[in-house]
């Protein structure tokens, strides 16, 4: 989900990839899910069997899409992994569960189908890869992002997106996602990643210049609250109207999403004016 404009890549979605990861573009763009979920198709060369990382939406076209796909390069799909567990992410994974009969892997319990859970730490093996599991929450309470180390890539779901930035979620919060992408940034530089796939938007070569411009943009956003708070607005629309004039209208009230997860940030560290928020 995006709810502000910012960096700007472009290039083909649908088909794009690395030489283990291939995107199937879901049909349902919108305002908020850009040109669509990015499904993922993730194998070695050569293996009969491939992991998908976000069916997508329920959309039975899509989901047999999915499969064909996978046909085509004559493998099964039999891992099934969530980012997270919003609809345009994992709507369809049980109606592609039954398709295949792969199990699907998720943080959140209760979108797991099968005994097995995703946790920092935990490694994904199938389709001849290796899928390293990092918890990323902040968007979500549930993100996870998915380090694909024969690639140099990490599968980002919403945690970063291929255009504009994501929105903190109902569940979601700022002080983890700060921590997320700082975590995200290290990793880039400890292990030369070379591409970021996200769950929205096309593929990102440049890492540390993405999760830098992640970082300095909710920094300044943060600080443009303060001064919204301190020039006397109070309300959420208040807020969202004076911070977020460069935002399409449509999305204020996803923008206000943010800002009830930065003035939580600010109550939190006992900087937040007690009559605020409302």
């Amino acid at each position: 989900m995006t709810a502000e404009p910012g960096h700007q890549p472009t290039g083909p979605i649908d088909g794009s990839g690395t030489s283990r990861a291939l995107c199937v573009l879901a049909p349902n763009p919108s305002i908020m899910t850009l040109d669509g979920t990015n499904t993922w198709l993730i194998s070695e060369p050569g293996s009969r069997t491939a992991i998908v990382v976000d069916p997508g939406p329920a959309d039975e076209a899509h989901l047999q899409r999915v499969v064909a796909v996978a046909a085509g390069r004559d493998q099964r799909i039999t891992t099934i992994v969530l980012t997270h567990r919003h609809e345009d992410h994992s709507g369809g994974a049980r109606r592609l569960a039954e398709l295949t009969g792969a199990p699907v892997l998720a943080a959140d319990p209760a979108q797991r189908l099968g005994s097995e859970g995703l946790a920092a730490g935990d490694v994904v093996t199938d389709g001849g890869c290796e899928l390293r599991v990092i918890a990323t929450p902040g968007h979500t309470s549930d993100s996870v992002c998915l380090q694909l180390p024969a690639d140099g890539a990490v599968l980002t779901g919403d945690t970063v997106l291929g255009r504009g930035t994501t929105v903190i979620g109902t569940d979601g919060d700022l002080a983890d996602y700060l921590d997320s992408v700082g975590r995200l940034r290290a990793l880039a530089e400890e292990t030369s990643l070379r591409a970021l796939l996200p769950g929205h938007g096309p593929l990102l070569p440049d890492v540390i210049g993405t999760l830098d411009y992640y970082l300095t943009h909710r920094a300044e956003r943060l600080a443009e609250v303060q001064a919204a708070l301190a020039a006397g607005d109070r309300t959420l629309g208040e807020i969202v109207a004076t911070v977020y004039t460069d935002v399409d209208p449509m999305l204020w009230p996803f923008a206000e999403w943010s800002v009830r997860a930065q003035l939580e940030y600010l109550r939190d560290r006992g900087e937040l004016p007690p009559d605020a928020g409302a």
